[in-house]
């Protein structure tokens, strides 16, 4: 069952980026992201509930306070995300938001806490040129080539340091999320700190919804809101699988890097459903993280 799990892990956390893109891609609803935090709370609110209640998931305060820095740093980071994807494709988006696995790599290394094998550095140096590479393409591109490229999504993205740098803060800070996760783990039962964290999205969520709609007056529309809650039971499903794919010890060096692949097959949606079209350069730098992504999962235990 891991390689079911591993795919449908793979399909669902895809269709997070495509529909989390659709959903916060308007130009005119500066609060689309805050909007997002709020659907992905109410869902992983609801999941926990029923993992709480149903499941018998042991949850208190204790827990949610110690996994509360863990949470506060995904969080922040999926927050991060959401913004960037108002300024820049999700082709480019998502293989660098990805690379949060080489970002822990390094600080395994750095605090010693790990002995990496020579394909592992390997991976992490691709990671790093083709991450590098989608910066120096982005700002070199001939403008009027962008703007032709760009014809057939119906949405135009100018040249923006911002639009880098928000995916690169989502990696540094998912990464310092898992590297933080890895230790906590350590105290504190999986399913009771996954509780925890879905607790501590929906009070998140809930806060937005007080700022968005109490405080701002922005009203909630169902047809631009839809997307919003497709992206977040995807996110939700995908977490569920890729527990379970991840269950079996013997199988998690199959099983992480068809899971990590995924950004992969969001690319093929961007292309698909938003149309988006790249240079033959993006392109290059993209297969470059992606292999580095998946070497990584490869070693991933």
């Amino acid at each position: 069952m891991w390689f079911w799990f591993s795919v449908i892990a793979l399909l669902f956390w895809s269709g997070s980026d495509l529909f989390s893109k659709i959903g916060c891609r308007d130009a005119d609803d500066k609060y689309a992201h805050l909007k997002m935090v709020m659907a992905v709370g109410v869902v992983m609110g609801l999941h926990a509930a029923y993992e709480i209640f149903i499941g018998g998931t042991e949850i208190n305060l204790s827990i949610i306070l110690t996994y509360l820095p863990v949470s506060l740093l995904y969080i922040v980071s999926m927050a991060l995300g959401y913004v960037g994807l108002r300024y820049i494709e999700l082709s480019i988006s998502s293989p660098i938001c990805n690379s949060s696995g080489a970002m822990v790599a390094i600080l395994s290394i750095i605090t010693g806490s790990a002995l990496l094998a020579p394909a592992q550095y390997a991976a992490m140096a691709l990671v790093c040129v083709g991450v590098i590479g989608l910066g120096i393409v982005e700002a070199r591109e001939d403008e009027e080539l962008r703007l032709l490229r760009q014809e057939a999504g119906n949405y135009k993205y100018a040249k923006s340091a911002l639009a880098l740098v928000l995916p690169i803060l989502y990696c540094v800070l998912d990464a310092l999320g898992t590297f933080a996760d890895s230790k906590v783990l350590e105290t504190l039962n999986e399913d009771s700190a996954n509780c925890a964290y879905e607790l501590t999205f929906l009070a998140a969520g809930i806060v937005c919804f007080v700022y968005v709609v109490l405080i701002r007056k922005q009203k909630l529309v169902p047809k631009r809101e839809g997307p919003k809650y497709l992206g977040a039971l995807c996110e939700t499903a995908g977490q569920f699988a890729y527990i379970y794919a991840l269950a079996d010890s013997e199988h998690v060096a199959l099983a992480a890097p068809i899971i990590s692949a995924y950004c992969v097959l969001s690319v093929v949606w961007s292309r698909i459903f938003l149309k988006e079209k790249l240079s033959w350069k993006h392109y290059l730098m993209i297969a470059l993280v992606v292999a580095g992504i998946v070497i990584l999962g490869i070693y991933d235990e």
